[in-house]
């Protein structure tokens, strides 16, 4: 099962570091974000990654291409044909596609774009800057069990992002999407979805972000369910943000990281 990772937007609300780099490629205890939340994918098992690029989307293609380079230790030997070993390799059992999905596409035309790599089967999407502790597996079971197009996690977090009006008798089954009020206790989109290939069917194009039309008309057609989850998960949006996620990881205290 593939696993859809956007990572093309602009980052602005933390230009000192994404005037330089795609957001998904700032670093949090020496590795990228990006890399992070692969990992969590990767250690249950789900290891076909698409990546939605498009802001600096070089810079995402360059770290993959040079991934043994960035991760193992290596000698040059320039008195022999320039031959390079790679020493203690690292090999992840992944394999990445990345989609230039466009400089300035909106999050649904991003989703869009990459259909052709999915195919029509189900499959996982979040975006390329916030972690958490979720198992994925359950996560999947939820969604198969419910039968939606889409399952989305909904978190409890400060009300920065769309929030989720979820049915009181059914709690799996989403009545209302709207953006961020200041509701106290209202669950909000964490991401870490699961998508059915009819989603597409909800994208008009490029200039279509999903968290609008999209995710309302799913709501509307009753075809969103909830992963209500009260674990860890936290985005990084701003540099204080980077930094707490960094001080988890240089403690030992990052929730996310079991491998």
């Amino acid at each position: 099962m593939k696993v859809v990772i956007l990572a093309g937007g602009f980052g602005t609300r933390i230009s000192e570091e994404s005037h330089l780099r795609p957001k998904p490629m700032i670093e949090i205890g020496g590795k990228p974000i990006l890399w992070h939340i692969m990992k969590e994918y990767s250690h249950y098992g789900f290891n076909e990654f698409i990546i939605c690029a498009g802001y600096k989307q070089e810079v995402i293609k360059e770290y993959f291409a040079n991934y043994y380079l960035h991760n193992c230790d290596v000698t040059f030997d320039f008195a022999n044909q320039n031959m390079t070993t790679f020493h203690s390799q690292k090999a992840e059992p992944w394999k990445v596609t990345v989609v230039d999905t466009g400089y300035s596409t909106m999050t649904g035309g991003r989703i869009k774009r990459i259909r052709e790599h999915v195919g029509n089967e189900a499959f996982f999407m979040t975006y390329g800057d916030g972690v958490c502790d979720i198992d994925m597996n359950e996560l999947l079971k939820f969604h198969q069990k419910h039968g939606k197009i889409a399952t989305v996690t909904a978190i409890l977090a400060g009300q920065r992002f769309g929030v989720f009006d979820i049915d009181k008798d059914d709690n799996s089954v989403v009545r209302d999407f709207r953006e961020k009020a200041s509701m106290d206790g209202a669950r909000i989109n964490g991401g870490y979805m699961v998508l059915e290939p009819g989603v597409f069917d909800y994208i008009e194009g490029d200039a279509t972000f999903f968290e609008k039309e999209p995710m309302h008309n799913l709501v509307k057609d009753g075809q969103m369910a909830a992963y209500k989850y009260d674990g860890f998960w936290k985005c990084m949006d701003t540099a204080r943000e980077r930094d707490e996620l960094s001080e988890l990881i240089d403690t030992g205290r990052a929730p996310w990281i079991k491998w």
